[in-house]
């Protein structure tokens, strides 16, 4: 039996990279660079003081940074955006429209104009019913949807941290601490219970349940948050510098936090200076106070879009994190990649519905989303109405799926729609949808996720089916002359034999964002 290389080599991308290593998501620090935004009305609420409103922001900031570091998380506030003039974006009662008009806003100009990981905005605004917050699940990271909106309930700047505390926590997967769910929460209600309970009061929460441990570890298995492994530069931190925050900045040699926290053996923690012959104290680059070899591989690939990135020989630093470019073939060619992640059909049916869930025929998914309503659409217009989906857009409407369990498996109020639809050659065809209700504090995640193949050569984009060549994934390949892939900076990740920038000449492998290969049984000489 003979096997033979795929002739485009899009189809099977550096398979050996994702076949033996699982990256450790949960022992590596993960950053998120928080841009707050406060929205007119709050500032009219703190009295029209812009000063006043960024020391609430701020303040707020570092309440979040402090319930997440107990998860491995450092949350770094990169910017605050206070609109003290007027709104940038319609800003209403409706916490639907709210949330969709401030995403919108932040991809098209504050994400341009300011890169970062997440935004979220603190409204002054009472939205309707019960709601003090929303954000899309499993968004972190996203382009569209990284990102929520919290509205300022309380006179204590705990009250709104908690809630965007809860909204970062959707982001990052995690869903509510239902009874049913039997969640672990080392407060009891009485003190405040845990964050991501569906509803919160006084005394606030200020902790995490074991059920949100493990909805975290389970998103980021799947490649959720791929942004968020590289340390944000010192000089974009919010807040000025500070010896004690963890964060080495101008002046500092290390900084390992304040001095009764700190365990770390290289750095003093007084002088932010490196104790004795110590070259580093910190980063997965370092080890024993001593730099790790060029090649030693620092992150490991976490799923079949990811890449992995290797020590320099010169930084402490892992390389920032780097993947796959939109649009390469994964899952045996039945996906694409999309922010790191291969998005499918299937998955996002067992998500939904459970291990032996899959995704229903294409009949399925014209007949029911062709309605145009809460259960079978393509999202919604400028209008708000439900829109209706054209045929070749109808794999990009809500999820139509068969097997599975009774009932969805997500959400505690998750309605399950059947459909029967005739064949004309005899028979019926079940369908099953989901409009499951996560609380007021989530949108219906039963839509098809953006980046999801809906044909040869297709992906969903906007609610609509389009050619997978609007990444431009091939054009970035074919400057790795056939021995690389591209990644999402759109450099080449060269094989093992050959060197970036071009994989045109022999070298260590690797790419000019992730670091070099070290070759197994080899030796890396570094000339200078």
């Amino acid at each position: 039996m003979s096997t033979s290389a795929p002739a485009d080599p899009l189809e099977n991308p550096f398979q050996s990279f994702h076949s033996r290593h699982k990256r450790h998501t949960q022992k590596t620090t993960k950053y998120v660079e928080l841009i707050i935004v406060a929205d007119n009305r709050e500032v009219q609420k703190q009295g029209k003081d812009v000063e006043k409103v960024k020391q609430r922001l701020a303040e707020i900031a570092n309440y979040v940074d402090k319930f997440y570091r107990a998860l491995n998380i450092r949350v770094a506030l990169v910017g605050l955006e206070v609109w003290s003039d007027a709104d940038k974006c319609p800003i209403t009662q409706d916490p639907f429209n709210t949330l969709h008009e401030f995403l919108d806003w932040r991809k098209v100009k504050l994400l341009p104009q300011k890169p970062h990981d997440n935004a979220q905005l603190i409204s002054g605004v009472y939205f309707q019913g019960t709601t003090i917050g929303m954000a899309p699940i499993m968004s972190m990271c996203t382009v569209e949807q990284s990102g929520g909106i919290v509205m300022d309930h309380s006179e204590n700047p705990l009250g709104a941290a908690v809630t965007l505390a809860h909204e970062l926590g959707h982001n990052f997967g995690m869903n509510h601490d239902t009874p049913e769910r039997g969640c672990g929460c080392r407060m009891t209600a009485d003190r405040g219970g845990c964050i991501m309970t569906p509803s919160t009061g006084y005394p606030f929460p200020t902790v995490f349940s074991t059920c949100s441990k493990k909805d975290l570890a389970a998103s980021l298995e799947k490649g959720v948050g791929m942004c968020l492994y590289n340390m944000p530069e010192v000089k974009v931190l919010y807040g000025g510098q500070k010896c004690g925050n963890g964060y080495v900045e101008e002046g500092e040699e290390c900084d390992c936090g304040e001095p009764e926290e700190c365990m770390n053996p290289c750095c003093n923690a007084t002088t932010c200076t490196l104790k004795g012959d110590a070259v580093c104290a910190h980063g997965q680059c370092c080890e024993n106070c001593m730099l790790k070899p060029a090649g030693t591989m620092c992150r490991e690939s976490s799923n079949s879009c990811d890449l992995p990135e290797f020590c320099t020989g010169a930084s402490p630093h892992c390389p920032a994190n780097v993947y796959l470019h939109d649009g390469h073939s994964c899952q045996d060619v039945e996906g694409y990649c999309y922010n790191g992640i291969c998005q499918t059909h299937e998955q996002q049916c067992i998500t939904l519905w459970g291990p032996g869930a899959k995704p229903a025929p294409g009949i399925c998914f014209e007949r029911v989303n062709s309605a145009g309503d809460p259960y079978g659409n393509c999202g919604k217009d400028s209008k708000g109405s439900f829109a209706k989906c054209e045929a070749r857009d109808a794999k990009c409407g809500k999820i139509q799926c068969q097997g599975g369990a009774n009932r969805p498996v997500i959400g505690t109020n998750a309605v399950s729609i059947e459909t029967n639809i005739p064949l004309q050659e005899g028979g019926r065809i079940l369908c099953r949808g989901t409009h499951v209700y996560l609380g007021d504090d989530m949108p219906d995640p039963g839509l098809v996720l953006a980046g999801t193949k809906c044909g040869d050569g297709m992906v969903c984009l906007n609610r609509q089916c389009q050619n997978v060549s609007v990444f431009g994934v091939h054009e970035c390949s074919g400057k790795c002359n056939g021995r690389g892939v591209c990644n999402n900076k759109k450099n080449c990740h060269c094989e093992a034999h050959w060197a970036p920038p071009f994989c045109e000449k022999t070298g260590f492998g690797g790419s000019i964002d992730s670091g070099p290969m070290r070759l197994a049984g080899t030796v890396v000489i570094l000339h200078s």
